[in-house]
């Protein structure tokens, strides 16, 4: 009984409801209309290795690391530098220099290593731009190195790609994919919860349960027809 007196209160002002709702439609269509509103963007996948130049130390008889471990640890060092921040500005600067503009903040970049192949993850909303930038991405790689590890004696290491793909579309993240339902629903509450409000608020007594819950007695009622 209590359900059907909520249902009828809420139905009894409906418009409140409707309002709050119809702006959340409003406001979730261009998510459902416009598929670049709710697209992932692109994604991109490098594979590498790299190996430094034997020759550029110098260094005695009998001290020279196994080549495969070298390699490992120059991979897993890059792995780092390519994570940071100022590979990333480089990224963008090498970019520039090739008169291609491009958001920072929309660029996703990660990276990964298994021994002596490593991997970079590259995001960004743009197929085209996203090109430009794994084009950028392997030409630092390979040719600033040594700007920044010293121990590779100011001779840039070699970096060759064993593997590319994308730019491929990427699916839209969770919160896009359910966001114009979260719209709808937060109209459709606020709506609810704006009923509710007028109903408590509300001093107009219309039924007899009204003036049964007061804690009166009623004795006669007037039928509406």
């Amino acid at each position: 009984m209590e359900l059907f007196e909520i249902a009828r209160a809420l139905l009894r002002r409906w418009w409140l409801i409707a309002i709050p709702l119809a702006a959340g439609l409003v406001v979730a269509a261009p998510d459902v209309l416009n598929r670049t509103a709710t697209a992932g963007g692109y994604s991109a996948n490098i594979n590498y290795t790299a190996f430094q130049d034997p020759e550029a130390i110098p260094r005695a008889d009998g001290d020279y690391q196994d080549l495969w471990l070298s390699s490992e640890l120059l991979v897993n060092a890059l792995t780092d530098w390519v994570r940071g921040s100022v590979f990333r500005d480089e990224v963008t600067q090498a970019l520039a220099e090739q008169g291609v503009t491009i958001e920072p903040g929309a660029l996703g970049i990660a990276a990964d290593n298994e021994r002596s192949v490593g991997q970079i993850f590259l995001s960004y909303p743009d197929a085209d731009g996203l090109g430009a930038i794994m084009d950028a991405a392997t030409a630092v790689l390979g040719a600033m190195n040594a700007d920044y590890f010293p121990q590779l004696g100011d001779v840039d290491a070699s970096v060759r790609v064993l593997h590319r793909t994308g730019p491929d579309a990427a699916p839209p993240s969770l919160p896009n994919r359910f966001a114009p339902l979260i719209k709808v629903a937060i109209g459709l509450g606020a709506g609810i919860a704006l009923a509710a409000l007028a109903h408590y608020l509300d001093p107009m007594v219309r039924r007899r349960e009204d003036v049964e819950a007061a804690g009166l007695t009623v004795l006669a009622s007037v039928p509406r027809h």
